[in-house]
């Protein structure tokens, strides 16, 4: 099993910054790469980036491109979400993930096999 914590939630005002934090333990040697999901109220889980272990490929979905950045920390454990330029429509709760899964389809969340219990980021107008 893989336990996943995120911290770094907030509020913060419209142009400000957030840098999430996702703290992987157990059998992380088991995970090929790790993402971001976002859930607004009364919307669909999204697809936010992710990153992978071994050589750092990382996927951003359109709506947050330029703006987040995915990064990790082997040593650590660790995989970041740095979030600049944010907008009231990024106000939701993010969800870190866990994926055995090798390959390009990290924007499907079926592929993904440990969640953590997500933190909540509002940004204000």
């Amino acid at each position: 099993q893989v336990q996943l914590v995120e911290s770094g939630g907030g509020l913060v005002q419209a142009g400000g910054s957030l840098r999430l934090s996702c703290a992987a333990s157990g059998r992380t040697f088991r995970t090929n790469a790790m993402g971001w999901f976002r859930q607004a109220p009364g919307k669909e889980r999204e697809f936010v980036a992710a990153i992978s272990w071994s050589d750092g490929s990382s996927y951003y979905s359109d709506s947050v491109k330029g703006r987040f950045t995915i990064s990790r920390d082997n040593a650590k454990n660790t995989v970041y979400l740095r979030m600049s330029s944010l907008k009231p429509e990024d106000t939701a709760v993010y969800y870190c993930a866990a994926s055995r899964y090798s390959g390009s389809r990290y924007i499907d969340e079926s592929v993904y096999n440990y969640w953590g219990q997500g933190t909540q980021v509002t940004v204000s107008s």
